[in-house]
């Protein structure tokens, strides 16, 4: 009775889906799923290697820089903006689907280029951010035993631990007259070309008291940290490029009235799943880079 009983059970018949959603709602489900166990497996690798060492990079001596503020010191201040314009074009997306359910043509299309415009300020900060860690170089105590420039990539980085002030002092007498001019020119803002015509003796000299005052001489940092950051930003900054471009051709369907001529801004709800999903990633992002 009981094997009859459960041949005659159809539990779905091809009617109503069993998970009470589209077929494309779905699908877009089971996409962002492998994708968060791809972020998943890439922040793991991570935080593993991150607190399997003993000196890690510090985010507030790493990320303290805003645009036009100079040498301002501002810890966390710029990817905060960032996370804010990210969180904000999520509630513009959701505004939109709200407006699609509503079948309001007009507030789809007002809220969907918000959401755009939030998605390319966003990686217009990530560019910036970038573009001053590949060209912003600090000064370090090498392992030859002078003082370098160093910038961060995915190969090295200057954001190891704090050298002693005995220790740069005695490598400015092994450190090039170029590295020199450029640490006196920057603590004390004079120009690189009034420092040319002065001896190696008169250059260690002037950066002597810099130096025993405080001023900041790092160590190269582990190069695992370049290479995750750049690896994990990239690849989620990647997925909000993608996010841009899908935004914009449901701005243009929108425009066009196709979704009025099917009767539903479904493809609107769809499209706001991925935006929801990368903004939510960043959370983490943010989390593990930023301030652990």
């Amino acid at each position: 009775m009981s094997t009859a009983a459960q041949q005659e059970t159809k539990w779905w018949n091809g009617g109503r889906s069993p998970f009470n959603a589209s077929y494309g709602k779905v699908m877009m489900w089971y996409f962002l799923m492998s994708d968060a166990f791809t972020f998943g497996a890439f922040l793991i690798s991570y935080a593993t290697l991150r607190f399997s060492l003993k000196d890690w990079v510090d985010s507030n001596h790493v990320f303290n820089a805003f645009p036009f503020c100079g040498h301002t010191n501002l810890p966390l201040a710029f990817v905060s903006l960032m996370t804010f314009i990210l969180i904000f074009s999520s509630v513009t997306m959701v505004l939109a689907v709200h407006e699609g359910h509503k079948m309001n043509r007009k507030g789809v299309e007002k809220y969907m280029i918000l959401t755009v415009f939030g998605g390319l300020a966003f990686l217009s900060c990530q560019a910036w951010e970038w573009t001053h860690l590949l060209t912003g170089e600090h000064f370090i105590l090498a392992a030859n035993g002078a003082i370098e420039t160093l910038n961060t990539t995915v190969s090295h980085n200057p954001w190891g631990p704090q050298a002693s002030a005995t220790a740069a002092i005695n490598a400015l007498q092994h450190s090039s007259p170029e590295v020199l001019r450029s640490l006196i020119s920057e603590e004390t803002h004079t120009s690189v070309e009034s420092l040319k015509g002065l001896p190696l003796s008169d250059l260690v000299a002037k950066a002597t008291p810099i130096i025993s005052e405080g001023f900041h001489i790092g160590t190269a940092g582990p190069v695992s940290f370049g290479s995750y950051f750049f690896e994990i930003t990239g690849f989620h900054g990647f997925h909000v490029l993608s996010g841009v471009v899908i935004n914009i051709v449901m701005y243009i369907k929108t425009l066009r009235g196709d979704f009025d001529k099917r009767g539903h801004y479904e493809m609107i709800e769809k499209a706001g799943l991925y935006w929801h999903f990368v903004d939510l990633v960043w959370v983490f992002v943010f989390l593990c880079f930023y301030l652990i």
